[in-house]
């Protein structure tokens, strides 16, 4: 019952490695989409953001602002301090919840953590196996630019404000390297599942 952390900067293909995993056969637990869920209307947390950043965090419908939100913590350690003390907590313990529910259905699973924050919060949790998904910080940049439209000022600024990528290359387990072609990746990430038993039994012999 390998659970397995996936992480990698901003526009690293780490979502190509986590589909490519699920195509596999692995239960894959997305953060971002436990982050959207627990910050949903009504929530605790939701209720926490606007009490410590404003309401006008929050659109009329009572639904968060993201813009406006990330505008407020943006470059600003001590906001994004308040920020992380309120989400972390509620996330780490639903995505606890989902990992534990899907070794109930199958003790036998490949559970995969898709987390872009792994050195940030969760690099002690036990994980079985960490991938880092890593692109050249250029490469990366370029693909901002490209496929996601930002300015070339706002892609360097995304990426300055994340962990160096060293940090996460430091404790990753397997590296796939996503600067080629889609299929270099998808072909790193089929034999990273063939040996999957291999790399964790090395991982444990480690610990």
């Amino acid at each position: 019952m390998p659970l397995v952390a996936l992480t990698g900067g901003i526009a690293s293909g780490k979502s190509t490695i986590a589909g490519r995993l699920a195509e596999h056969g692995a239960v894959v637990v997305d953060a971002d989409r436990i982050v959207r869920e627990v910050q949903s209307p009504g929530s605790p947390v939701l209720a926490a953001i606007a009490d410590a950043f404003g309401e006008r965090m929050l659109h009329p419908d009572g639904s968060l602002d993201r813009a406006a939100l990330g505008a407020a913590v943006f470059g600003d350690e001590s906001a994004i301090a308040r920020l992380n003390a309120i989400v972390h907590p509620a996330v780490r313990a639903e995505s606890a919840r989902r990992f534990s529910e899907a070794f109930a259905a199958d003790p036998d699973a490949v559970v995969v953590y898709d987390v872009p924050l792994l050195v940030e919060a969760r690099v002690d949790d036990p994980w079985e196996l960490v991938v880092v998904a890593h692109a050249p910080a250029e490469v990366r940049e370029r693909r901002l630019v490209e496929l996601r439209g930002l300015t070339p000022a706002e892609a360097e600024a995304r990426l300055a404000s994340q962990v160096p990528d060293e940090a996460r290359l430091r404790i990753a387990d397997v590296v796939i390297d996503t600067a080629g072609t889609i299929d270099d990746t998808l072909r790193q990430v089929d034999e990273l599942w063939a040996s999957l038993s291999d790399h964790v039994a090395r991982r444990r012999a480690r610990a």
